[in-house]
């Protein structure tokens, strides 16, 4: 088993990764928030 050293390990997949998943999280508040102003308007 390899010893672990602190900061050596490449984390670009995972940073790109949680980047894509922030950005798509953002639009789809956005798109609900969109959809329930939507219903407040409209639906009332």
């Amino acid at each position: 088993m390899a010893d672990h050293k602190h900061g050596e390990m490449d984390t670009s997949v995972q940073e790109k990764t949680f980047d894509g998943f922030m950005a798509w999280t953002k639009w789809a508040v956005i798109v609900i928030l969109g959809i329930i102003i939507w219903m407040a308007i409209f639906i009332t």
